[in-house]
């Protein structure tokens, strides 16, 4: 669910431009600056890639000369809006962006609701989803991917919270967590309470909320123990708001490896030029240069691959 640019605006504003203080695990660096202004004049740029162009193969562009990406502008520090409330600013857009200029192309970033992105790639009305896709098995049947970042979750809990660590099942025994209704991290806990009860532990009783506001009102008043959700969001809340903290991460493929990637057409041609882009940025350090302006670098790949193994969800 998509937040609004109003929620954003209001509280973008106060925060741009402002040193933050962030916690161990989510930046190597004690203080970070963000910019949520709508000309990112700090946004790392890239040189053309003859590798990556020499892969393109014939490919043709939904707009030619244009690298057309649909992306859910849905939290901090991955996609939300600037402060004009129009320009979506965030880790994604300025990976994004360095894909086009590897490809010689301009970037046209099209915000779409998160739900609609796979009717919209597989109609061809963009060249590709840029907006914390995970792979599954299930996706790789209709889409082809090129990795960028790891998936991780994390677990979060009052800052008061007498809770130290969440890192493996028998952590959750007895505990109440909020997460995603049928989405990945419950399935996680799913299997981590089956686990649990086959050991004698007590099961972990899990709630969901139609809104983030609800989470973490339950969260604050005591309602629920912690929170388990995909990590990045939550560590940005964690820094700038400082009323919950990080107790634990698991990958979001959790027993299995799942990365986040582009999704891309199907047999489309694509897939293998975006990976070797991505690959020319890792070498050349523009990539984790990009991840580090967003305080993500612990979510950093060492090579990108196109279409690997994905979340068995099939």
């Amino acid at each position: 669910m998509l937040t609004s640019r109003r929620t954003f605006v209001a509280s973008l504003t106060a925060l741009a431009a402002t040193p933050l203080v962030w916690p161990i695990g989510f930046a190597r660096a004690a203080t970070q600056s963000f910019d949520f202004g709508p000309e990112q004049n700090g946004r790392i740029r890239a040189a053309r890639d003859p590798d990556a162009l020499r892969l393109l193969a014939g490919y043709r562009f939904v707009t030619p000369g244009v690298f057309t990406v649909a992306i859910a502008p849905f939290a901090a520090p991955i996609a939300t809006y600037a402060t004009d409330a129009r320009t979506v600013v965030g880790a994604d857009p300025d990976y994004a962006q360095l894909i086009a200029d590897t490809l010689g192309l301009r970037l046209l970033l099209v915000p779409v609701a998160w739900p609609d992105w796979p009717l919209g790639l597989a109609s061809g009305r963009y060249d590709a989803v840029i907006s914390n896709v995970g792979v599954t098995e299930k996706r790789k049947q209709k889409f082809d991917f090129t990795t960028y970042r790891l998936g991780l979750h994390g677990f979060y809990v009052r800052t008061d919270s007498a809770i130290k660590s969440i890192r493996e099942p028998q952590d959750i025994a007895g505990l109440r967590i909020i997460t995603g209704s049928g989405a990945i991290q419950e399935r996680i806990l799913l299997e981590w309470n089956q686990r649990n009860v086959a050991h004698g532990l007590k099961e972990a009783t899990l709630q969901s909320y139609d809104d983030g506001a609800s989470e973490r009102l339950a969260l604050l008043s005591g309602r629920a123990d912690a929170i388990f959700n995909p990590d990045a969001p939550l560590a940005y809340e964690a820094a700038t708001q400082g009323q919950i903290r990080q107790v634990g991460t698991v990958n979001a493929g959790w027993p299995f490896k799942a990365d986040v990637a582009i999704a891309t057409r199907k047999g489309s041609g694509l897939a293998p030029a975006l990976t070797a882009a991505t690959n020319g940025l890792i070498r050349g350090g523009q990539y984790r240069a990009a991840l580090a302006r967003w305080g993500l670098q612990t979510e950093a790949i060492d090579r990108s691959e196109t279409n690997p193994p994905g979340f068995p969800d099939a």
